[in-house]
């Protein structure tokens, strides 16, 4: 039985993710799983602070176990909870950067998103799930959701990258969207 999600091909991705995080930024990892993007960010930046969201006990242990072992339990605070209660009940307004690596669960957490940026803004690594027929474009078909989504909302952002991750099945992809929110 399969207790914990590892996926290799995200690699090039948890690097893309690293190479733009500053050392004095605050993190937030709302859906960590075993802690692959929050331990490269702590070891290649050593940003200020890095919390490490996940619900499921198995990952957490797992990323607490990643931790100790790459060295990253000063920078890496593993949190266990559901993200949208841990950064209402404390994570609320503190990040510079939020990443949001679980697709099937981030639309719904939008706005968790942004209650734990800081008041002035920051980024929004925001992975998404599409379907795109012959002709679409699959990037566009997110950042049309997520940006009436916003517009809904009144949040003052822009769509500053996209890319497809990786194909997940005929027609579906999975797309990344860096969204800066001011």
């Amino acid at each position: 039985m399969e207790k914990c999600y590892f996926s290799p091909r995200l690699g090039y991705e948890r690097i893309r993710i690293a190479k733009q995080v500053k050392a004095d930024e605050v993190v937030v990892n709302m859906f960590a799983g075993v802690g692959c993007f929050s331990i490269i960010i702590a070891k290649h930046v050593k940003p200020l602070k890095v919390y490490s969201i996940d619900v499921n006990p198995d990952a957490i242990r797992f990323m607490k176990e990643n931790v100790n072992l790459n060295r990253a339990r000063y920078t890496v605070e593993v949190v266990k909870g559901d993200a949208k209660r841990v950064i209402t009940e404390r994570l609320k307004n503190v990040a510079d950067r939020v990443l949001m690596p679980l697709p099937e669960k981030a639309f719904e957490y939008l706005d968790a998103a942004l209650a734990a940026l800081k008041p002035d803004g920051g980024t929004i690594h925001y992975y998404d799930f599409v379907h795109a027929k012959k002709g679409e474009d699959p990037i566009g078909k997110v950042e049309e959701k997520v940006s009436e989504k916003l517009r809904d909302r009144g949040v003052a952002f822009e769509c500053t990258f996209g890319r497809i991750v990786r194909s997940v099945g005929p027609r579906w992809f999975q797309v990344v969207l860096d969204l800066n929110v001011h």
